[in-house]
């Protein structure tokens, strides 16, 4: 490998190399079943402390490979190394500390959390499971993770469907930071809310990952969004990167037909609103 390569990959969270997951279309014994290769040969790595953006089209991919990340989709070849762990070939005893290391942040905020609990046994119970803190403590502790995440501070003895989408999503974030990762994985977090609410959630995972050194992967459709959040960022169609780079680069000097179709269909912010350039100062709690 050469030096620069390897450097890169020291100071990395996340390498991934050739990652591959392949489907069968349609369901039963057909022979007339066809594969897919929903991730088909998918290599990049995240410098810790910064966020990488993987930006396609619904059937991109970029969901499997996000769950792949995570543990959560089998790999059918190729390698996930994430903080020490090995995803394509974990073991049932580091499961556990691994869960602990990333956590993932759902599309929908109306479905990640159980309707039928508080939002403090929500927060809490990453606590419980990895036994981070004494059960006295714990009320303290998601009181202070709800502040944190702009919630108000009667919020821990609610349950979510008092609150709106975008307060949904802030206890979503408060529930991954309870048991103190590195890294997120944020899967489409702003996709379902109003546009005034994602600028919002987006201000706020850029400050707390200031506060808290996190490293983001972010998935998403929107180009506009990727700009304002990412540092690099991987451009997939069926399950290929097309592209990828420093997100400015790639956004304003495409060289990929694909990536330049994406961008001809979406709004990109003022140079003035980019991110890195936001001078005003922001108050994070918020509907």
């Amino acid at each position: 490998m050469p030096q620069s390569a390897a450097m890169m990959e020291e100071d990395a969270a996340i390498v991934v190399r050739d990652l591959r997951r392949t489907f069968l279309s349609g369901h039963g014994f057909s022979l007339n079943r066809k594969r897919i290769k929903a991730v088909d040969g998918v290599s990049f790595s995240v410098k810790r402390g910064t966020t990488f953006g993987i930006v396609g089209e619904s059937g991109s991919g970029k969901s499997t490979a996000a769950r792949m990340l995570c543990g959560l989709e089998r790999i059918d070849s190729g390698s996930v190394l994430i903080d020490g762990f090995d995803v394509s070939n974990l073991r049932k005893a580091d499961r556990l500390a691994f869960r602990r290391i990333l956590q993932l942040v759902f599309q929908d905020p109306y479905a990640a959390l159980n309707p039928y609990w508080k939002v403090g046994n929500l927060v809490a119970e990453g606590m419980r499971v990895h036994q981070l803190c004494p059960a006295g403590e714990r009320r303290a502790r998601v009181a202070a993770l709800l502040d944190q995440c702009g919630m108000p501070a009667d919020a821990i003895d609610r349950y979510p469907h008092e609150f709106s989408g975008g307060q949904r999503q802030r206890i979503c974030i408060a529930r991954a930071l309870a048991v103190q990762p590195k890294i997120l994985v944020l899967d489409e977090p702003v996709s379902a809310l109003d546009v005034s609410i994602q600028a919002q959630i987006l201000l706020l995972l850029q400050a707390l990952q200031r506060e808290l050194g996190l490293t983001y992967v972010f998935i998403s459709h929107n180009l506009a969004v990727v700009e304002q959040l990412c540092d690099h960022v991987a451009v997939m169609k069926t399950g290929q990167v097309v592209e990828a780079g420093v997100t400015e680069e790639v956004i304003h000097h495409p060289t990929h037909p694909y990536t330049q179709a994406l961008i001809a269909s979406t709004p990109v912010p003022e140079p003035r609103s980019r991110r890195g350039k936001e001078t005003r100062t922001t108050q994070h709690r918020r509907p």
